[in-house]
């Protein structure tokens, strides 16, 4: 698959128009087009250091450690030895430096995967096999069948008759159901080389741009021009399918192409963590330089009235024996010394914790797809804790909530249901995967795939019951599928929906086998008869009509119309006589729709043979007209189309990735807003989202937004928005401008009770993100528990993303899983790509990836959740730590004459982030849980103080300075003081500095390794080797550091000779020791406790709870998709494009041997506006909000 990750190239000035000239390479390099070769690597090996170097010093904290690197080099300011610096400093460099050439050697691998595929060119006369980076504008390119397209190429002729071919634009949009594409009828007869050699056209078309379902372009040959289209292009990372070969043009090459237009730009992502972490460090750097400040005019102070008596026996030189100029150097010095409050192995840490909890998310079994043998995949290592802070979701339709595979589940047939599976007591039972599946053994021709589980209805076809045969024969007459014929009763479908293909395969399954067509007739084989019926004319599918209608001329001669289509429309062209079956079919219809099915109705007429001749002289005569040509055609399909006899209708199943309704029902409980973006209509976009119960009967109100102007779309919005905040009875609609206030306010969002849902089409939604009233849309959006956007460009998605983004400063997720998708992926904070069976491209793109929807549930709750807790919780520590480690050095200046004296050996200064409290920190980053992952997904309301930004922000970041601070305080006092008036066993003071940096030291380390252990709340056998290991590596170092040995072999670096030995020796020393470390943990320990006992929040009950119900074992989670009673039917199952009617019956699809001369009169071209209207419906019921629900429900299962 491709890579679109980074696209960094040399681009050249925006084209006009685009100008490409068939075999003629000369001509179409003086446009400097771009090559065939994609370059998303963004290094080689000479460029590598010199720019991963400057890439890394441009983050603030790298640059700031290299200056410190720089003055500490300086004696006369520095304190520290050199490599106190640099070992860190290094250490993260090249860690780094590892990171970014591995993931750019594995772009660079990808890419030569890609650029060394194998294509044929048409090149001096003959093909050649080239690799893809050397195909160019302008050459022409053979394909073969199942082959991927190198490049955006016009289709100029193909194995297929008419020079048609199929292709599967997975990799771009993530349908499979295939497409049709066809050639210009003037070059589809250029199969022979010969031919194409000498082929010299022209295509002026538009220049290059993202729009995958657009193109347009006028090909000049032999002094004429040909209109181009999107139908004639075959886009790169498309799969050609049935169909030997052909050959084709290329227009646009490389980044060039639309796919790759579609990769979007990649924007570096940080976390709010991130940002907030530059603003503390900046903070730090402030607040550290306050400290300099002080101790240097402090210093100068000294100077000024104690140091000048040393003189007489320390004599200085001129420059030295200025007291502001030993201030200017003291200053200079403590900002050396002080450093460490924000150390450089913070970076590391943080950086190491990333890494470990993307493993876990690549190792989490519960995420892994067996069917597809897919695992998760945590694409980046810099966004884990982001997903515990989603506040919306943006998610595609097609391959993303659904499979896109459409299954024939129920049917009426005159007012009888079938589908349902019944017990001995006539009780009806749910099908599982245990349940027998109808035998359709009898049928030689059925797909095996098929299953149906209600032997009713294979009874009453066996039966011969004629209202039976009579819905099957509609359902294998009425569509537009092609069939393919690999061997004898080896049947393929090439389905232009799947929906068609679906009821197509149902027939075939209950003995009405379609098995061919031509322009003039379609055959059957019903029954294992093989019956042949004239086509007369086919009345195309559109979105007006929402319906579709077949004339044909039985074997006995008769006239038959058959007829499917929305239920809504086909009740209104009923015979009376079909009266009482239609209230019948209605309440099935009404049983259908509750259980989220897409639904048709089906209908025949028998024709008068001179009607139906008057009628079609009407037709020909229409179908000629050059003005009001739809209309008049319109109104001759509406004529026919009266008094109709119900037959009955059908139910199918537009398959939900499974999980899907739960997963959205969690997240709900988890205060996440799901927003649906589709390029799909209206229907099918709003029917999925019954499927999923992001749509409800009993929500107040379903906005339908579709104006076709910046005034209908506006007034819609408000009006909408009038409706909301009336019913709500929040504020008056009149107030229009306390309104506008209050709808940017997340606690009026809140106390919104009602339900409402919001859907708007593509075309309303360009004028709604009109900077005009893109406040009014997002205002409207974020007061609807539901938001839908149907038909809406790759584009579009991005910008509603960017919006949310820009006004909201909420964190999102977007998910998808094609190339439709990638600009969205990159725009949100966090991209998702959705990997399998569909195209990779939204995979390549995403930060994160999966198999199926259902694993967003886990992803955000549980590692979204806990790699957000653990960061949290690690830099609440870290910054405590390093301030009680470093600020010690600040309080002893006031003791030190304030001579940039360190507290501590600089050995301990050097390892004491590095080594002796690294590991434990860390352990608690990885391993760290506050509830585990069965209740993290039971009780979806632990998500929120993520949302909500609680547990770490610069409110707690000042907490812990202070905690910090106080901790400093009394490492220092404590042992100053009781080491002050304290004596040995031998009667001899404690007067030496060394023995108190011992002493201070030991009680640092023992207090953050205590402190570390009470605030873990999750215990493994890591946390105790790395917390207790610590504590013994600490004392074997100070041990060995100080010992006689050491400094015989580096006196001069190892000045603290004995000291460990002698002072630790004394138990009064440890005395003081064990004073400090109570003194220093228990005021905490004590608000902890009672904050847990008073204060406790849901977490801590959940926890408590948890505690409790441990030997009980793992309860299963009980999420259940909640059936509905709905009257709404208006979502039909029909979703192909308009006009595949009319190329069936010019014959343009079919094979060369299967076309007949003759042309039917029915054949008749109309094309037709698609206008998408949806009925609102108002059922006002009152509800109750999913955050009251769920809140009762933990009171009650945290009452025990």
């Amino acid at each position: 698959m491709e890579t679109n990750q980074e696209c960094s190239f040399d681009r050249p000035v925006k084209e006009k128009e685009r100008h490409v000239k068939a075999n003629a390479r000369d001509y179409n390099d003086k446009f400097h087009y771009a090559d065939n070769r994609i370059k998303t690597s963004k290094y080689n090996v000479f460029t590598f250091l010199p720019v991963n170097l400057f890439e890394q010093f441009q983050r603030v904290a790298n640059a700031y450690f290299l200056v410190l690197l720089i003055l500490q080099l300086i004696p006369e300011i520095s304190s520290l030895s050199w490599f106190t610096t640099i070992v860190p400093l290094v250490l993260v460099l090249v860690i780094t430096a590892v990171k970014d050439a591995t993931d750019d050697y594995f772009r660079y691998r990808s890419d030569q995967r890609v650029n060394n595929r194998q294509s044929q060119i048409l090149i001096k006369g003959r093909l050649q096999n080239e690799k893809w980076m050397n195909v160019r504008v302008g050459d022409i390119i053979k394909l073969s069948n199942n082959q991927f397209v190198a490049a955006d190429i016009l289709l100029l002729c193909s194995s297929e008759p008419y020079g048609l071919c199929y292709i599967e634009t997975a990799e771009l949009d993530g349908e499979t159901n295939l497409k049709v594409r066809h050639a210009l009828t003037v070059t589809s007869e250029m199969g022979d080389i010969s031919k194409l050699i000498d082929f010299d056209g022209e295509v002026i078309c538009e220049p290059p741009n993202n729009k995958l379902d657009k193109f347009t372009g006028t090909l000049l040959w032999s002094d004429n021009k040909y209109p181009l289209d999107n139908e004639k292009m075959l886009l790169r990372g498309c799969v050609l399918r049935n169909t030997e070969w052909c050959f084709g043009l290329v227009i646009f090459a490389g980044w060039q192409t639309k796919l790759m237009q579609n990769c979007g730009k990649t924007i570096f992502k940080r976390t709010s963590i991130d940002k907030l972490m530059n603003t503390l460090v900046l903070w730090i750097f402030a607040f550290l330089i306050c400290m300099g400040v002080i101790l240097a005019v402090g210093n100068t102070m000294w100077e000024s009235w104690i140091g000048r008596n040393f003189q007489v026996f320390l004599p200085r030189g001129e420059i030295q024996s200025s007291a502001v100029f030993s201030g200017f150097l003291a200053f200079w010095s403590y900002v050396i010394i002080l450093n460490t409050v924000v150390p450089i192995s913070l970076y590391v840490s943080v950086e190491v914790l990333r890494l470990g909890h993307s493993y876990f998310i690549n190792w989490d079994q519960k995420m892994y797809c067996a069917q597809t043998d897919t695992a998760a995949e945590a694409r980046t290592t810099t966004l884990n804790e982001e997903l515990g802070q989603v506040e919306f979701v943006f998610s595609d339709k097609t391959g993303t909530l659904t499979q896109n595979i459409m299954v024939f589940r129920k049917c009426s047939i005159n007012g009888h249901t079938y589908g349902d599976l019944y017990n001995e007591f006539d009780q009806k039972v749910e099908i599982t995967e245990k349940s027998a599946c109808v035998d359709f053994s009898f049928n030689p021709l059925s797909d095996q795939r098929f299953q149906f589980y209600d032997g009713s209805l294979l009874e009453a076809v066996k039966l011969e019951d004629a209202a039976v045969h009579e819905f099957f024969r509609l359902l294998a007459l009425c569509h537009t599928v092609m069939s393919e014929e690999k061997s004898e009763g080896d049947l393929v479908y090439q389905a232009q929906s799947p929906d068609e293909g679906a009821l197509v395969t149902a027939a075939r399954n209950f003995g009405f086998v379609f098995r061919a067509r031509t322009p003039e007739s379609i055959t059957l084989c019903e029954m294992g008869r093989a019956v042949t019926y004239r086509l007369l004319a086919i009345l195309d599918f559109n979105n007006v009509r929402k319906r579709m209608s077949v004339i044909v001329r039985n074997p006995e001669g008769q006239i038959k119309l058959y007829c499917k289509g929305a239920d809504s429309i086909i009740f209104e062209r009923l015979d009376p006589s079909s009266e009482d079956l239609m209230h019948t079919t209605l309440e099935h219809l009404n049983e259908f729709a509750g259980e989220g099915l897409r639904t048709l109705a089906l209908t025949c007429k028998d024709l008068d043979e001179d009607h139906f001749d008057v009628w079609m002289k009407k037709l020909l005569f229409a179908s000629t007209l050059i003005e009001n040509r739809d209309d008049q055609l319109a109104e001759l399909y509406e004529e026919i189309e009266q008094g109709m006899k119900l037959l009955g209708a059908t139910a199918i199943e537009d398959k939900l990735q499974e999980g899907v309704p739960e997963t959205i029902a969690c997240l709900n409980l988890a205060d996440i807003k799901i927003w649906v973006l589709t390029g799909d209509k209206l229907e099918t976009a709003v029917n999925i989202g019954y499927s999923c119960n992001m749509l409800r009967d009993d929500m107040n109100e379903v906005f339908i937004i579709s104006g076709n102007t910046l005034l209908e779309v506006q007034q819609q919005l408000r009006n909408a928005n009038e409706q909301i905040l009336g019913l709500s009875g929040v504020c008056g609609a009149e107030d229009s401008d306390k309104t506008e206030m209050s709808a940017d306010d997340s606690v009026f969002e809140e106390s919104i009770i009602a339900e409402y849902a919001l859907v708007i089409n593509g075309d309303s939604l360009a004028y709604a993100l009109d900077p005009q009233l893109e406040h009014v849309l997002l205002d409207l959006a974020c007061l609807c528990k539901t938001v839908i956007c149907c038909r809406v460009t790759p584009l579009q998605k991005a910008q509603v993303v960017e919006l949310v983004k820009k006004h909201k400063r909420a964190v999102t997720v977007a998910i998808g899983d094609g190339a439709n998708d990638v600009s969205m992926i990159k725009t949100a904070h966090i991209g998702v790509g959705i990997s399998g069976q569909e195209g990779m491209q939204a995979v390549l793109a995403s930060d994160f990836s999966f198999a199926q929807f259902r694993y967003l549930q886990r992803l955000l709750l549980v590692h979204g959740r806990w790699s957000y807790l653990r960061m949290c919780n690690f830099l609440r520590y870290f910054f405590y730590k390093n301030f009680a480690f470093t600020l010690v050095h600040f309080w002893y200046g006031f003791f030190c004459g304030f001579s940039a004296q360190t507290v501590y050996d600089q050995w301990f200064i050097t390892l004491f982030n590095i080594v002796y409290t690294s590991l434990p920190v860390l352990a608690m980053g990885l391993f760290d849980q506050d509830v585990n992952d069965q209740n993290s997904l039971r009780y979806p309301s632990l998500y929120k103080p993520g949302q909500q930004n609680l547990l770490f922000n610069k409110s707690q970041f000042f907490l812990c300075t202070l905690q910090g601070l106080g901790t400093s305080f009394l490492l220092f006092f404590i042992p100053y003081g009781a080491l002050s008036v304290m004596v040995r066993e031998d009667g001899s003071h404690f007067s030496d500095q060394q023995t108190f940096a011992v002493t201070v030291a030991t009680s640092l380390v023992i207090v953050v390794s205590v402190q570390i252990g009470l605030d873990a709340h999750y215990w493994t056998a890591v946390n105790h080797l790395f917390i207790w290991g610590s504590l013994i590596v600490y004392f074997a170092i100070l041990f060995a550091m100080q010992s006689n040995g050491m400094f015989g072999i580096f006196p001069s670096q190892f000045p603290f000779v004995g000291t460990a030995r002698n002072c630790l020796a004394e138990q009064s020393v440890w005395l003081v020791i064990l004073l400090t470390s109570v003194v220093c943990v228990v005021p905490g320990l004590v608000v902890s406790f009672l904050k847990v006992d008073h204060f406790p929040t849901l977490t801590d009950k959940v926890r408590r709870l948890q505690q409790y119900r441990k030997k009980e074992g793992p309860q299963k989670k009980n999420l259940k998709r909640v059936s509905r009673t709905s009257s709404r039917r208006s979502a039909y199952a029909f979703s192909h494009q308009q006009g595949y009617g009319e190329l069936i019956t010019s014959g343009k699809n079919m094979k060369v041997g299967s076309v007949f001369s003759a042309r039917s009169p029915g054949r008749t071209p109309n094309r037709f506006v698609w206008i998408e209207n949806l009925l609102k419906k108002k059922n006002e019921v009152s509800c109750i909000s999913d955050e009251n629900i769920e809140t009762q429900t933990a009171q009650q299962q945290c009452t025990g």
